[in-house]
């Protein structure tokens, strides 16, 4: 029998060359679905791909999705269709990017035809049809149930819903660039599509991307009573008669915040507000048109290859060692970061016991925690019984307790090694023999700390980056003598939070830091050269990053980046000076944004540069004398082992400090361009 993908003429009907070769051909055998049809007529459509924790689309798995469908087709008994997975976490994660990495141009071109094709099948289906969505469904994933009549969503907390593709930089290009804005109107598929926003099922709801959330176990029940119903009508959004509009306006504001070094939101607005008001057809077309130019872009392939690298860091375990599951943990610290870090551990389903010196301090970390729940709750990233939960898990105490019973302790005390010293002397007396001892530093030596314990090799660090709630990397710090098991613990518990780990050696500022402060120093430098602060700024915003070198100072605090430089040039004294104008400022009191007065002066939520006095030429040069310094201090760090490859570094830099994805990591820069030996 012959597969065919559509029966009437379309601009996506089969090109001649690029189809033919793929849909073209025999019956194919089940592999990847099972499809049954109960005594209602109700086809279940169940994806299932063998010998894989995933569902992906791919060549083979869009072949034979394509056969099920016209099977479907000519199938009287059917009356409705159900798309489930049978994967307990996903439901479709997209594209299989693996495969689309090493395809030819060529090849990637005739996979969005196919996709867009099969999917255009679907949505023609003269039946109700239905996606039960449980567990991820992003990207082609979500494209699918978009040429669904209904999308139903389970509430557990792994279904993730949305279309990441713009963040890879590329855009949906299977429908969903062109489906979307019909459902929910042109100005939230802009939001969704060009922030590429992964929502859970309840914002989901709220978005108008499925139409009902329930538990799991009352997915198909739902989705029997909904295929007994009429086909529902996307209502129409009259925003959309304004999309020339909207275009004109959304288009300023993202070259305002992207200054036009990311192509694929300033495309994907481009196609998404055309592809509004025309055919199906016609915005297809538009989609294809548009990967086709932006998947041949040399910053496309290194934030694709960037994404592999994060998968691999969130997915591997350690070299060595056994990692042993972390249920219960102790904070020391209610501060910003320890409450930040209990809140983090607390969502993530650990128990945890949250210790300060006085119950003043746990009461104000207590309301820290209970602020940054109130302001998920608010957002719908988590749902009210989630945030109940949360508060739930956490309990505290003011006064010294055994800590015996406990696998893991981090401690997350003020920057003062004195006082992270006599912390750690109290806990030695406190813990048993198997218990991590873990610091949150972000620059004082973890083997000082080990020498206050009994037992130097279950000492770790863990450096959280502020705020923990949205920073992705933690970084951890290994001593020569640190046990296997106590690695590959703090490796699987950092995954087990949703972080990205990277595993560095103790050196003075470890990774993140080391590679920062030479950079942010030869700012100051610069300033006090006669370089007005603004063109700094400016400078390195055009490079990509998301906040320039002086103003990312006024954000950290003056006086912590002046105890992390010192800490630096006592290390490396040839390469780290100590800067004047830091330390008259932290005299001074100006110690940034939290004083109100840095290098900025902050005046009701404005940040207002100071005058400049001078008719100095812009320098040009800045921005790549700045970049420079990043690469080469990378490059030290890679040489003396300090990480343990340069995908570590980069993936870190990306993740810790923002530095722009599209380049890769400032390893990959400078092999890029050149610019230094790599």
């Amino acid at each position: 029998m012959k597969t065919l993908l559509i029966d009437r003429p379309s601009v996506i009907h089969d090109p001649p060359h690029v189809l033919e070769s793929i849909v073209h051909g025999h019956p194919i055998p089940p592999k990847h679905f099972k499809l049954d049809i109960d005594h209602d007529g109700i086809a279940w459509l169940v994806f299932d791909s063998p010998k894989s924790s995933a569902n992906v689309w791919n060549e083979e798995t869009l072949r034979e999705f394509n056969h099920n469908l016209e099977l479907l087709e000519h199938d009287t008994r059917v009356k409705a269709l159900v798309l489930r997975s049978a994967k307990d976490r996903i439901f479709v994660a997209g594209a299989d990017l693996k495969a689309i990495r090493s395809m030819p141009y060529a090849r990637v071109n005739d996979l969005i035809w196919l996709g867009q094709a099969v999917f255009d099948r679907l949505a023609r289906l003269r039946m109700p049809k239905i996606a039960a969505i449980h567990g991820a469904c992003m990207g082609g994933g979500f494209e699918v149930t978009l040429a669904c009549d209904w999308r139903i969503a389970s509430d557990h907390e792994s279904t993730k819903i949305g279309l990441p593709e713009t963040q890879l930089g590329i855009l949906p290009a299977w429908g969903g660039s062109t489906r979307l804005p019909r459902l929910v109107g042109v100005r939230k598929a802009l939001d969704l599509i060009t922030a590429g926003k992964l929502l859970n099922a309840s914002a989901a709801k709220h978005a108008g991307l499925v139409s009902h959330v329930v538990a799991p176990e009352h997915l198909e029940t739902l989705a029997r009573r909904l295929a007994r119903e009429k086909r529902p009508v996307t209502r129409f959004h009259v925003e959309n008669l304004f999309a020339p509009v909207i275009r004109h306006f959304a288009g300023k504001k993202a070259l305002a915040k992207t200054r036009g070094l990311y192509p694929s939101i300033t495309k994907a607005i481009e196609v998404v507000t055309h592809a509004v008001r025309g055919e199906i057809d016609d915005g297809l077309l538009l989609e294809r048109n548009a990967v086709a130019e932006l998947i041949q872009n040399r910053d496309t392939t290194r934030l694709i290859d960037l994404f592999f690298k994060r998968e691999e860091a969130n997915k591997r375990p350690a070299a060595v060692g056994t990692a042993i599951p972390i249920h219960d943990a102790v904070v020391v610290g209610a501060g910003v970061m320890g409450a930040g870090i209990a809140h983090t551990l607390a969502s993530r389903g650990v128990r945890v016991l949250m210790t300060d010196v006085t119950n003043d301090s746990l009461a104000r970390g207590l309301e820290r925690i209970h602020g940054l729940v109130s302001d998920a709750t608010r957002r719908r990233l988590v749902s009210k019984v989630q945030g109940r939960d949360t508060l739930d898990r956490i309990n505290t105490t003011h006064t010294p307790v055994p800590l015996n019973r406990h696998h893991l302790i981090i401690e997350a005390a003020t920057e003062s090694m004195e006082l992270k010293k006599k912390i750690f002397a109290d806990l030695a007396a406190r813990v048993s023999a198997d218990t991590i001892l873990a610091t949150n530093t972000s620059a004082l030596s973890v083997a000082e700390l080990a020498k206050y314990v009994p037992h130097p090799e279950r000492v770790i660090g863990l450096h959280f980056f502020n705020p923990v709630h949205r920073m992705p990397l933690v970084e951890i710090i290994t001593l020569p003598e640190t046990a296997p098991d106590v690695l590959a613990t703090a490796v699987s518990f950092v995954q087990k939070l949703g972080k990205t780990p990277v595993v560095v050696k103790d050196s003075p500022g470890f990774l993140v830091n080391r590679i920062l402060v030479p950079y942010l120093m030869e700012a100051v430098r610069l300033h006090e050269s006669g370089v007005p602060v603004k063109d700094i700024d400016d400078a390195m915003l055009e490079f990509g990053m998301p906040m320039g070198p002086m103003r990312l100072l006024d954000e950290i605090g003056l006086d912590v980046a002046m105890h992390v430089a010192k800490t630096l040039a006592e290390a490396f004294p040839d390469r780290f000076p100590r800067s004047e104008a830091l330390d008259k400022l932290v005299a001074a009191g100006h110690l940034g944004k939290k004083s109100g007065q840095g290098f900025y002066r902050y005046e009701k939520g404005r940040e207002i540069p100071p005058e400049v006095h001078n008719d100095l030429p812009r320098h040009e040069s800045i921005g790549t004398k700045l970049a420079l310094l990043l690469s080469q201090e990378a490059m030290r760090c890679l040489k003396e082992g300090i990480a343990r490859n340069a995908d570590d570094i980069d993936l870190a830099m990306v993740l810790g400090t923002g530095y722009p994805p599209f380049r890769g990591g400032p390893i990959t820069f400078a092999r890029d361009t050149g610019i230094i030996d790599y």
